[in-house]
């Protein structure tokens, strides 16, 4: 399909008021120069989960999103989470979860129905999205062309009575051990939106379930992309009064986590972020998936709502 054709899937825009209006319109699209030339043939990273996935608007406007990154001369790559529908499917099998230190523990009918979940029904409409709104998007799991190898994650639980460390078994969970991007460049380079789901496979040909962060972060480096944006369900790193912190370093981190500033949940994810940016990533930003469009506004606009991460 050639680009005049399928720029025409795009819907009817609403019909311009007014002169003032379409001014402001105008003057919107020529403040985004600079930043269309800043990204210009750059590629993104997204990290796509949360509430934004299980909102209809929401999900409308992110696919929205990456289509115009993509007809605007941006290479978006986006990683996928799933874990509400992995729970909801798993319930439906009467297959019951249990979890430790956040992470599902994962045996071979469970693996299983995880990759059914992540890279059959949840990946191709993620992909559907995007193409809905104009762009070509290919749903993809990390196990395609050998992009996400993995090895399983290890785990010790220590033992109140002796006080040792003893390994603890959490089957199929797994995390990025070598990212092989070829597929990815592959893709890119013949115009369309890789969308990947993010299980890997083992040295043995084993299958792994990898924390969409995670996965994430490991492709963003591997691919040197300018921004990895983590989209999630909180508006980005808060200080102790509540309030948005605009930017951090790696020492700003190192040193928010041992005061407490930075906690729970949200330590692995500034972590992954760092770890992206050490790895070959300009930049990371922890982001409000819940605000609509907020891939634009945070590549944009002067006012990008979320936390960014450099390395120093």
């Amino acid at each position: 399909m050639n680009a005049k054709t399928h720029s025409e899937k795009l819907p009817v825009a609403p019909p311009i008021i007014n002169t003032d209006e379409a001014q402001m319109q105008a003057s919107i699209l020529a403040s985004a120069l600079p930043y269309l030339r800043r990204y210009a043939g750059d590629t993104i990273v997204v990290k796509y989960g949360g509430h934004a996935m299980g909102h209809g608007e929401l999900a409308n406007a992110f696919g929205y999103d990456i289509a115009l990154l993509k007809l605007v001369g941006i290479n978006p790559i986006v990683v996928h989470g799933g874990g509400p529908q992995i729970s909801a499917m798993l319930d439906r099998l009467h297959l019951k979860s249990t979890f430790v230190d956040g992470l599902r523990v994962t045996d071979q009918a469970m693996i299983d129905v995880i990759e059914m979940v992540l890279a059959g029904t949840v990946n191709k409409q993620v992909a559907e999205l995007i193409n809905r709104a104009g762009a070509l998007a290919v749903g993809i799991s990390g196990k395609d062309g050998g992009l996400l190898q993995a090895r399983r994650i290890q785990r010790t639980k220590r033992d109140p009575e002796t006080g040792e460390d003893k390994p603890l078994d959490i089957g199929f969970v797994g995390e990025p051990e070598k990212i092989d991007p070829r597929v990815l460049y592959a893709l890119l380079g013949s115009g369309l939106i890789p969308v990947v789901a993010p299980v890997g496979a083992g040295k043995d040909g084993e299958t792994y379930n990898i924390n969409a962060d995670t996965a994430a972060g490991a492709i963003a480096g591997a691919v040197n992309a300018s921004r990895l944006l983590m989209l999630t369900d909180v508006p980005g790193v808060l200080d102790k009064e509540g309030n948005l912190i605009e930017e951090l370093t790696a020492d700003d981190v190192a040193r928010l986590i041992a005061d407490g500033t930075i906690s729970g949940g949200m330590i692995p994810k500034v972590e992954t972020c760092l770890q992206a940016v050490r790895a070959g990533a300009k930049a990371a930003v922890i982001l409000d998936g819940r605000v609509p469009h907020t891939c634009l506004l945070e590549l944009f606009t002067r006012a990008g709502p979320g936390t960014l991460i450099k390395a120093s």
